[in-house]
């Protein structure tokens, strides 16, 4: 059996083993006797009727909104594998959930809509909001995907958050700005080459934009090649980037060129780009599952480069995980009403303070293969599996909605107690 067959039987055996799916329902206050039920249902169960209907934000306090997130998707963008519809999706945002509960102790409920209507898709969750004290936004393509969210965050008074813009965005900059840090290169003087073009890559220079990065040093390209002013065929989110320069090519843009950020296809930056750059280049080939290229490749070329991928089996993983279980963690605890530029930015600025720090036994000990982990080119990004994420960003989440004014609550709670499950 190949190691991909091998994959496969591991995988399906695993979604559909003890039981079908990886999430369920538990009970969280006792339902043993008659008056139990009698409280859970009616009669008891319209005293809090009644006081939310006088007061909404009573909801908080007598259900499980507070700590509740809608995983969302129709399916338009799964993963690397494209719009195979509502239904497919759903193992994914089951995983998405088991993320959630796994590191951030977030409730979810994953809910696949079946429509590619960007109109119908917005009515659909506006309209089931009101359950929810979040919404993550999954695997729905783009260009729908930024006018969803841009409409969702204006109607509702709940954050509500794509991660695979903003999580990708967020874990690439924490990661970058350290790689940048190893070669001393202030993120404003630092020239940036973009391979791809959609949803991810648009958050991404964007938030990079937010950080200090100078939009006169970055280039983009799509499946046309560089994106430039004489172009007619560009998006207005490509437009945005769009430089007006004579460099056409990939090789033209990696001139020199000190940042190469992947997020289009498999081996698609080739020897010759790579060459062009810089020294001590710095490549973050995210492509998932095979990279643009990969670190074996990119060291037989020149052996000054700093890599990240988004792999688990090769060193500096750029992993959502690292940040949306607690982004969530850290709106909901302050019942925020927004995710905005300045909770962005303090989980990279969490992120990447967090693989400057000695690293716990407890973290090296989870990955095989791993005996040591010190700050430098091989470890620019924390592990997914460090224990102190859930403390670090969800607190500097939650202090920065306080701080900017999004925050409904103004007290942090205690993020040094364990996790609770």
């Amino acid at each position: 059996m190949s190691d991909k067959e091998s994959l496969r039987a591991r995988a399906l055996h695993y979604h559909s083993n003890p039981t079908p799916g990886k999430i369920a329902l538990a009970l969280t206050t006792s339902a043993e006797n008659a008056d139990d039920l009698a409280l859970a249902y009616s009669p008891g169960v319209g005293e809090p009727v009644k006081d939310i209907a006088a007061n909404p934000e009573k909801a908080y306090e007598y259900t499980s909104k507070g700590n509740l997130v809608g995983v969302i998707s129709n399916g338009t963008a799964i993963l690397g594998l494209g719009n195979l519809g509502a239904l497919a999706s759903k193992p994914v945002m089951e995983g998405k959930a088991l993320l959630f509960k796994r590191f951030a102790n977030v409730d979810c409920f994953d809910i696949e809509v079946m429509t590619e209507d960007a109109d119908e898709f917005v009515q659909t969750v506006a309209r089931i909001a009101v359950t929810f004290g979040g919404i993550n936004l999954e695997d729905i393509g783009a260009p729908a995907c930024f006018d969803i969210e841009k409409r969702l965050k204006a109607m509702l008074d709940i954050p509500v958050f794509h991660d695979d813009q903003h999580g990708t965005a967020i874990v690439t900059a924490a990661g970058l700005l350290n790689a940048l840090t190893l070669r001393g290169t202030e993120l404003s003087d630092a020239k940036i080459v973009c391979l791809g073009a959609g949803s991810a890559a648009i958050a991404i220079l964007k938030l990079l934009s937010v950080l200090g990065a100078s939009k006169e040093n970055i280039y983009v390209l799509d499946s046309k090649g560089v994106c430039h002013t004489d172009r007619d065929d560009l998006s207005i989110y490509k437009q945005e980037f769009a430089q007006k320069t004579n460099k056409r090519t990939l090789q033209d843009a990696c001139q020199d060129a000190d940042v190469f950020i992947g997020v289009s296809g498999a081996n698609l930056m080739d020897g010759d780009s790579l060459m062009a750059m810089a020294a001590n280049p710095v490549v973050f080939a995210m492509a998932n599952p095979d990279p643009e290229i990969t670190p074996e490749a990119a060291r037989a070329i020149r052996d000054d480069v700093i890599m990240a991928t988004g792999r688990s089996d090769y060193a500096n993983q750029v992993n959502n995980v690292l940040c949306f279980p607690f982004m969530f963690r850290g709106a909901l605890d302050v019942r925020a009403t927004d995710i905005n530029e300045e909770m962005k930015m303090a989980a990279v600025r969490a992120i990447s303070e967090l693989a400057k720090e000695p690293v716990p036994a407890e973290v090296i000990a989870a990955y095989e293969n791993v005996d040591h982990l010190e700050f430098g080119r091989d470890y620019i990004i924390p592990k997914p599996m460090d224990p102190r994420l859930y403390s670090r960003v969800s607190s500097a989440v939650a202090q920065a909605a306080i701080d900017s004014g999004v925050a409904r609550l103004k007290t942090l709670p205690n993020y040094d107690e364990p996790l609770k499950q």
